[in-house]
């Protein structure tokens, strides 16, 4: 009886912290060192404005940027890069969507090392949350959930193009 009891119990914890941690949808790109960094508006300014920052003159999509990634680090997440799998850089480029299956986009929180992923699935914007060596971080609510991702890339539609935020810098 307390074996079963003890498997029980085992058994439990190991669902909880399961549902505790969500999987990402895109897959992590092993070959993200060798992705192309692209220049975009965010990066022209190398980071996002820290936490204690005024932000209130910017484009709603800045601000809730900014509030989201304050949430994940306290006084924000310092250094950014974008970068873009070379397979699918002159489709980014373009702004049209229509990328093929697999990860196409990272936001690399270079301080942070954490990459965040946009892939594409059957015309569908995926995401995943990884550190830079891969493991998969990604939560089941906050701002590391999929969800999260999910809201603000399809909540605004004048910045976003199936998944695509941003645009290059000229």
């Amino acid at each position: 009886m307390k074996k079963v009891l003890g498997l029980m119990l085992l058994a439990s914890a190991l669902i909880g912290a399961a549902a505790a941690n969500a999987a990402s949808e895109a897959a992590y790109p092993a070959d993200w060192q060798k992705w192309s960094s692209v220049s975009t508006t965010l990066t022209k300014i190398g980071a996002l404005p820290g936490c204690d920052a005024d932000v209130g003159t910017l484009p709603l999509i800045y601000q809730e940027t900014v509030a989201t990634y304050c949430n994940v680090r306290q006084g924000g997440p310092g250094a950014v890069a974008v970068l873009v799998n070379p397979a699918v850089k002159s489709i980014y480029e373009a702004r049209v969507g229509k990328f093929p299956d697999g990860p196409a986009m990272i936001l690399h929180l270079k301080d942070m090392k954490v990459l965040f992923v946009t892939g594409h699935k059957d015309g569908q914007a995926q995401y995943g949350v990884y550190t830079e060596e891969g493991k998969d971080i990604s939560a089941e609510s906050g701002p590391l959930a999929m969800e999260t991702c999910r809201a603000c890339h399809t909540g605004y539609t004048a910045f976003c193009v199936e998944g695509q935020c941003g645009k290059l810098a000229k």
